[in-house]
This record gives structure tokens, C-alpha cells and sequence, in this order.
């Protein structure tokens, strides 16, 4: 840093972003971010772009980019805005304050706060791995885990389109387009009336689980 803020040179970025993740909007994969301890920065840049966040009851949010006189490149402004607000957006980036996990629970940007000594609540075979896989799985670790599980265990064609759909709103397209956009994908694609959506229906039907095949998205 030091280096290059002294020749004026600025180091290059990713096409993905600060971290390979800032600017990443239009992956067909869920990002979930497990957040512990200070979360400031760059890191916070990360989090805000993830499609979900869990935190631990002891992780640090903050932009103190204006405190050291830089400014959050990263995506993390227009994203906070759509996310908490203008208002409360501004406080955070013009104040550089620090935030506890619980509050950014309330002002929406943290999906689940989780104490530090979680020790899962699934019970399935990807329960026990977790399980036997002792303390770098302990925590909010575990609990990321978990819910990507969940979605892992529903139709890999229904979770990509959701996330795309979804992806259409944070890029602020009207409801109706958005919503035109997608069903024209799952046309285009196959998804509609396809192996997954039919099988979903039947094992719905039959009380059973379902037995996804790949995606061809």
C-alpha cells in the first residue's frame, strides 16, 4: 500500500472485484459471507455485496475509509443505499463509525446473527461432517454451512433463477420487466417444464424428496 500510494500507481483489481467478490453480481452460485470479528473496509465491501450474510454476536461493521482519507471504490455505496437507506447509508459513510452485528441485523444487512459457541442444529449426513470437523467449524462457520445446505438440497434450476431474478431488482429494473426477463430465461433455457421442475411437482405430489439432476444453466 504504502508503495503504491507513494508512486501514485494503483494496484489493479479483478473484473470481480475487491476480493473477487465486490463487483461479482451475475454468478449462477449463492454467496454466503460468515462474518467474525472487524468486518471495516474492504471486508464490510465484501459483505455488502454477498447474497447473504450471517455474523457472528461479536463481528465489527464499518466503512473508516474517510478517516484515513480514501473512499470505498469497491461497490459498497449505491449498494448500502438500495440496502438500508440513504440516510443511514450517509451516516456510515460519512462518519467512518463502527457497528455491531446486531444492529446491522435491524437495519437489514445481516440476515442471522450467531453466538460463538453455535454448535449446529443439523442433524443430517452433512451435520455430522460438520460436526466431526471440531472448532473451524464451530461458530457462524457452522451455521453458513447449514443454510447452504438448504439451499444446495433444493432445485439447482429454481436456485439459480431466483438469484437472478433477484439480481435484477439490486440492479434497479422495474417489476415488470424483471419479471419478464426471467420467465423469458426459463423459456430459453429449458427450465420451464424441464426435468427439474417436473420432478419437483411429482415429489411433491408422492410426499417424497426430490431427486434433482444438474442444471444445464
Amino acid at each position: 500500500w504504502n508503495e503504491s500510494n507513494n508512486t501514485g500507481k494503483r494496484r489493479s483489481q479483478p473484473r470481480s472485484g475487491f476480493g473477487g467478490i465486490s463487483n461479482r453480481s451475475r454468478g449462477k452460485k449463492p454467496i454466503i459471507a460468515a462474518v467474525k470479528g472487524l468486518c471495516l473496509g474492504g471486508g464490510f465491501e465484501m459483505a455488502i455485496n454477498a447474497d447473504m450474510v450471517l455474523a457472528s454476536s461479536s463481528a465489527v461493521f464499518g466503512l473508516p475509509e474517510v478517516r484515513i482519507g480514501v473512499v470505498a471504490l469497491a461497490g459498497a455505496l449505491p449498494r448500502l443505499v438500495r440496502t438500508v437507506g440513504r440516510q443511514r447509508a450517509l451516516e456510515c459513510a460519512l462518519t467512518g463509525k463502527q457497528y455491531p452485528a446486531d444492529e446491522m441485523r435491524a437495519w437489514g444487512l445481516v440476515n442471522e446473527v450467531v453466538t460463538g459457541d453455535y454448535e449446529g442444529g443439523n442433524k443430517g449426513e452433512k451435520g455430522r461432517e460438520i460436526q466431526e470437523g471440531g472448532e473451524q467449524y464451530k461458530g457462524v462457520v457452522r451455521r453458513a454451512i447449514e443454510v447452504a445446505e438448504v439451499i444446495a438440497g433444493n432445485s439447482p434450476d429454481s436456485v439459480m433463477i431466483s438469484k437472478y431474478g433477484s439480481e435484477l431488482g439490486w440492479a434497479g429494473i422495474g417489476v415488470e420487466d424483471g419479471s419478464a426477463s426471467v420467465t423469458q430465461v426459463m423459456k430459453d433455457k429449458g427450465v420451464d417444464g424441464g426435468e427439474n421442475m417436473k420432478e419437483g411437482v411429482r415429489a411433491f405430489v408422492e410426499r417424497r424428496t426430490a431427486k434433482w439432476v444438474n442444471s444445464k444453466l
